[in-house]
């Protein structure tokens, strides 16, 4: 009968001891499973940050190639002012310098008028960039903004430089980027120098979770949105 007992009992402090090491494992396992999740989240809303920042580096190298074609534009339109500018003080001297001066310079009218010339195409390329920018911005501001501006930096892939540029445009509220067709994307995308971000980075769909006020769904949908590396 004792021996039973012993038995009886060492079975019941197994069970207990095994039910305790079990309930530790069980929590150890379900901290290291909340560890990851928060690992994979993180690592996404580092993937975002990464694409975001490409994205302005990109958009400031174009700024300054563009300010660097410009400045090595400006000697040549200072050289041509120096060139006009001498006839004019030769004509100011003695009429004998003058005639000189006027027989010298008559040959150079037909260079002028095909400088004058060249200069009408450049013109004329020039003007469909302007069009389709005022193309842009109407289609990016379908309807005036009356309201408060929102936080574009709440979207995935906005930052400053992009809040700014599409600020330029007009764009200020969540309504105006929902309200965005293919077509007006397409315009968009060629005055931002984008290539498909737009839709990769779903800026529409997010927009219209804000404008409809859909915050449970929108922090659903994009868990990384609207974290402090976004704005």
């Amino acid at each position: 009968m004792s021996t039973f007992f012993y038995m009886l009992l060492a079975f019941v402090v197994g069970i207990l001891v095994g039910w305790f090491i079990w309930g530790r494992l069980r929590g150890e396992l379900d901290s290291l499973r909340g560890d990851l999740d928060r690992t994979r989240s993180e690592r996404d809303r580092l993937r975002a940050d990464s694409d975001r920042l490409k994205g302005e580096l990109d958009a400031c190298g174009r700024a300054r190639a563009d300010l660097e074609s410009r400045l090595r534009d400006a000697p040549s339109g200072k050289a041509g002012t120096d060139k006009t500018a001498a006839p004019a003080a030769a004509l100011m001297s003695t009429p004998a310098a003058a005639t000189s001066a006027a027989t010298k310079a008559a040959p150079a009218k037909p260079a002028a008028a095909k400088k004058t010339a060249s200069a009408k195409p450049a013109a004329k390329s020039a003007a469909p960039k302007k069009v389709a920018a005022l193309a842009a911005k109407k289609a990016a501001a379908p309807q005036a903004a009356t309201g408060k501006a929102d936080n574009l930096r709440r979207l995935i892939g906005i930052g400053p430089v992009n809040e700014r540029l599409l600020k330029g445009l007009g764009v200020t509220t969540y309504a105006q980027i929902a309200a965005w067709t293919a077509d007006d994307v397409k315009r968009i995308e060629e005055v931002l120098n984008f290539d498909g971000r737009i839709a990769r980075e779903k800026w529409i769909e997010q927009a219209k979770l804000l404008a409809a006020g859909n915050e449970a769904e929108f922090a659903r949908q994009f868990p990384t949105a609207g974290t402090a590396s976004n704005t």
